[in-house]
C-alpha cells in the first residue's frame, strides 16, 4: 500500500539529522506532501484546538451551512434526478483567519479566539522552520524562502488559516468536499481530523488517501515553491471527498508570499542547472504574486500550467 511519508521532525535536531533532511527532501521532490509528527506544537494545544473547533461549528456554523448555496444546489440536483455531480461548489463550510484585525471571531464559543491565536503563532513558527529545511535541502542560503515571500524583508508575507467543516453528505457521490486543485501559495500546514478521513492526493494518475494520524501536521508545497525551486519541488493536486457520515474538521494554514513579492526561480538553482547543461534554464516565469493570484482565482480548479503562462503574459 502506497502512503505519503511520515517524518519525525524532532530527529532533525539529533544524530539522525542527515536522514531526516533526506526524508523531507524526498517528501518534497517525490510527493509534494508529507506528515510531520513530534513537530513541536504542544499536544495540549492541539487538543484545545479540536475542542473549540467542534464547539464552534456546533454552536455557530451548523445552521449557517444548512442554509447555504451548496445545500440548496444539491437538493435541487437530487430532486431533478440529474446524473453526474454538482459543479462549481464544495461540500464545505469555511471561514478565514488572518494576521490583520479584520477577523470576525466566533462570539459564542468560549476560548476560540485565544486558542486559535496561540495555535496560529505556533504553526507559523513551524512553517518557518520547514522553509529553512527546504532552503538547506535546495542549497539556498538560510532564510531565502522567507525573505522572498516577505518581499525582501518587508515582513508582509501573508499568513492565513482556513477553518473548514465537512458535514455528513446525503449524496457524497454527487459533490466533493473540496474539488481537486493545487494550492496557489507557499507552504501549507494542515491539522486534519484524526477520526474522519477524506483527504486524497494525486500521484502517478491515482488518488491516494492521506490517512489521519493523531496530532500530526500535514505539509504540502504550493505553486510558489514549485516556481522558486524551478520545478524541483512540485505542487500536487489534492481533494477532499464528502462522506455520508461523520463530521470532518480541518485547519489549513498558508504561509504565502506578499501580494507585492516578485517570485522567480532562485538564481542559485539556475546556476546549478547551468553547470549541468552549459546553459541557463529558467523553467518558470518571473511575476508579482498578486498578479498570479488574480489568475489563480479564476483558474483554481483548472490545470496549473496555463496559469504560469497567463501570469507570464501580464
Amino acid at each position: 500500500m502506497t502512503t505519503i511519508p511520515v517524518i519525525d521532525f524532532s530527529k532533525l535536531y539529533g544524530e539522525e539529522r542527515a536522514q531526516t533532511l533526506a526524508q523531507i527532501s524526498k517528501g518534497c521532490e517525490e510527493w509534494g506532501f508529507f506528515q510531520l509528527v513530534n513537530h513541536g506544537i504542544p499536544v495540549e494545544l492541539l487538543e484545545r484546538v479540536k475542542k473549540v473547533g467542534e464547539e464552534c461549528f456546533k454552536l455557530e456554523r451548523e445552521e449557517v451551512f444548512n442554509k447555504s448555496r451548496v445545500v440548496n444546489l444539491l437538493n435541487e440536483f437530487v430532486e431533478s434526478n440529474k446524473n453526474g455531480k454538482v459543479e462549481n461548489v464544495d461540500w464545505e463550510d469555511v471561514f478565514l483567519l488572518t494576521d490583520d484585525n479584520c477577523n470576525q471571531w466566533p462570539s459564542k464559543t468560549p476560548q476560540f479566539k485565544e486558542t486559535m491565536k496561540e495555535y496560529r503563532s505556533e504553526v507559523k513558527k513551524l512553517a518557518e522552520r520547514v522553509m529553512e529545511v527546504m532552503d538547506e535541502n535546495l542549497g539556498l542560503s538560510k532564510g531565502y524562502i522567507k525573505k522572498a515571500f516577505n518581499n525582501n524583508n518587508n515582513n508582509d508575507a501573508f499568513f492565513g488559516t482556513k477553518v473548514s467543516h465537512y458535514p455528513p453528505c446525503p449524496h457524497p457521490e454527487k459533490v466533493n468536499g473540496l474539488r481537486a486543485h493545487t494550492d496557489a501559495g507557499g507552504v501549507i500546514l494542515l491539522f486534519q481530523d484524526d477520526q474522519v478521513d477524506g483527504l486524497q492526493i494525486l500521484k502517478n494518475g491515482q488518488w491516494i488517501d492521506v490517512p489521519p494520524i493523531p496530532n500530526a501536521i500535514v505539509i504540502n508545497t504550493g505553486d510558489q515553491i514549485e516556481v522558486l525551486s524551478n520545478g524541483k519541488y512540485k505542487s500536487v493536486w489534492h481533494r477532499v471527498l464528502s462522506k455520508p457520515d461523520g463530521n470532518r474538521r480541518s485547519i489549513a494554514s498558508f504561509y504565502n508570499p506578499s501580494l507585492k513579492a516578485t517570485i522567480s526561480p532562485a538564481p542559485e538553482l539556475l546556476i546549478l542547472e547551468e553547470k549541468k547543461v552549459d546553459q541557463l534554464i529558467a523553467t518558470y516565469p518571473t511575476f508579482v504574486f498578486g498578479n498570479y493570484m488574480n489568475v489563480y482565482n479564476e483558474q483554481k480548479f483548472l490545470p496549473k500550467e496555463p496559469r504560469f503562462q497567463a501570469v507570464a503574459a501580464i
